[in-house]
């Protein structure tokens, strides 16, 4: 004989989540879009189905009690598959996408990263890439407005909205063209002496997250400019200094027409570039394809990165 189950529900188990989660009725039912009769009758029903106590109701906040935080670690788990579950048939019932949006960040090394998105679509004919290029906040930004189904560029990796595959380090170096700073040992710089001298910087696509102001010398003059190629040509004219991704000047730096500014005061930076979606949103088949894909080629695209850079060295 099978055993009876109490005839609680999902809603049952959200309601009182979200009453422990926001430490109140009234905070719970705003946080789910319902009245707070129904929150509280759904917790209420919730315990007199299991006989328990669920909530201590005493204090200014309600709090669970031991046995309502005990079953608490268990429905979380449960709601936890629910929601994949439902994303899951979410994805389903999507089918192939027509057209996947994917935004490459200003770190990328564009040869290795465009074929490897090539390599990929080429074996998707019925799908269309949507290619957008952005710089500093513009990918996550992109991202997180839903304007993007994935973006190659640096992440918080400790935002809980992102899910990422790591690609590549990218080191950032501080140059000048050689005499554009009148210093016998440009690594000994202070970054106090660099404002009387332009800083070329690469403009935030950004259109309302806070601006980022990595590296920023303040109070110099700066030339602003829309990507790394133009910043590069900027600062081998002699036209002002700024940091580069090394893939991007080794060639420069080896033949002289390059000085490295990184010291001890002045550093660098490395930045790991990623593959990143936001973790709860659906995927439908040909954007999960493109994420296992991601994964599997990670450590070929971490070789031609390393090869790419190793080739201007050698033809210097």
């Amino acid at each position: 004989m099978s055993p009876t189950w109490p005839k609680f529900t999902l809603h049952d188990l959200q309601c009182f989540d979200a009453v422990v989660c926001a430490g109140g009725f009234q905070a719970a039912a705003a946080q789910l879009h319902r009245s707070h009769p129904a929150v509280f009758a759904a917790v209420a029903k919730l315990e007199r189905l299991l006989g328990l106590r669920l909530l201590d109701r005493s204090g200014y906040r309600v709090a669970p009690t031991a046995a309502g935080r005990s079953f608490l670690r268990r429905a979380q788990a449960l709601l936890r598959e629910a929601d994949g579950l439902q994303r899951h048939a979410t994805q389903l019932a999507m089918g192939e996408e027509s057209e996947l949006r994917v935004v490459v960040g200003d770190l990328c090394p564009l040869t290795a990263t465009l074929g490897l998105l090539a390599r990929f679509f080429a074996e998707c004919p019925t799908t269309r890439l949507h290619l957008h290029f952005e710089a500093v906040s513009g990918p996550r930004e992109r991202l997180l407005d839903g304007e993007a189904d994935l973006i190659l560029h640096p992440i918080d990796k400790t935002d809980p909205q992102l899910e990422w595959v790591d690609l590549c380090k990218v080191p950032l170096v501080p140059v000048a063209a050689p005499g554009f700073l009148p210093v016998p040992n440009p690594r000994s710089l202070r970054p106090e002496l660099l404002r009387e001298y332009t800083q070329c910087v690469l403009r935030d696509t950004a259109r309302h997250s806070p601006p980022r102001d990595h590296f920023l010398i303040q109070g110099a003059p700066q030339c602003t400019v829309a990507d790394h190629a133009m910043k590069k040509e900027i600062v081998l004219q002699g036209l002002g200094w700024g940091h580069l991704p090394r893939f991007l000047v080794e060639r420069e730096l080896g033949e002289g027409r390059l000085l490295c500014l990184s010291g001890p005061r002045l550093p660098g930076l490395v930045e790991d570039l990623v593959a990143a979606r936001c973790s709860d949103r659906p995927h439908g088949p040909v954007a999960t394809r493109l994420w296992l894909f991601l994964n599997e080629q990670a450590p070929r695209f971490r070789a031609a990165v390393k090869t790419g850079a190793s080739k201007r060295r050698e033809t210097r």
